[in-house]
């Protein structure tokens, strides 16, 4: 109940200009990324800790919001035009784990996801640290490498992708970079990397309007260039 709340309250009329996140809740950073695209991540009193929100914008508004916990898992996340809500089915065969990728330098994992309760599809894959260090608006990243597939539960292949994203353990978040995501009929190449980060008393802060590649993607198809699933590994 209280995430569909949160929902109702972003996805509001004020969904341009500053960004408020809801009662109890305190934004963290904001992020300027290619395609047009920026992300408000904040977390939340009532949530348990280490848990994190992020909710993307995009020229008409917030598209899509999304939590995940301290170790990277997906918990839940709402898709804003559709309406649909997509949560992590409980008892993983091999969760997904922030903390084993930065120790060991590979995470491979395999868990559930359900969307508006129907039968659960099955997401596979891994996360590797390529041993490339990045530093993007002053901030240190590592690059990863990363593939993951999604099936049905009849076994057929609903998506699949593989590329290159960033990580920072300074927020123990994801972010995308440069990759390849096929959803049913090719692949199609992607780029969402990170450009500029603002915390709290810096210039961009708590914005709502992406200024990347803005008017690449207003002249181009209808089509968006690029999904919400594939832009990040938060966005599996």
């Amino acid at each position: 109940m209280r995430a569909a709340l949160i929902l109702a309250v972003l996805a509001g009329p004020a969904a341009a200009g500053s960004f408020t996140p809801p009662e109890g809740c305190t934004t963290f950073l904001t992020v300027q990324s290619k395609g047009c695209r920026v992300s408000n991540h904040y977390t939340c009193e009532a949530d348990p800790a280490g848990d994190k929100w992020r909710a993307d914008f995009d020229q008409e508004g917030m598209f899509f919001l999304s939590r995940v916990n301290n170790e990277g898992e997906w918990v839940e996340s709402y898709e804003v035009g559709a309406g649909t809500k997509q949560v992590l089915v409980p008892g993983a065969a091999d969760p997904a784990s922030f903390s084993e990728l930065l120790a060991r330098g590979r995470d491979d994992y395999r868990f559930n996801l359900s969307t508006d309760g129907a039968a659960p599809t099955e997401i596979a894959g891994h996360d590797a640290l390529t041993g490339s260090n990045i530093v993007i608006d002053g901030e240190p990243l590592q690059q990863t490498e990363f593939e993951y597939s999604e099936t049905g539960p009849d076994g057929t292949l609903l998506r699949r992708s593989y590329g290159n994203e960033y990580v920072s353990a300074k927020w123990r978040l994801f972010f995308a970079g440069p990759s390849q995501w096929d959803g049913g009929q090719g692949f199609l190449p992607l780029d969402g990397s990170p450009v500029k980060f603002s915390e709290s008393g810096e210039a961009g802060f708590a914005t709502t309007q992406p200024i990347f590649d803005c008017d690449a993607v207003m002249s181009s198809l209808p089509i968006s260039p690029m999904p919400q699933e594939a832009l990040s590994h938060d966005n599996l």
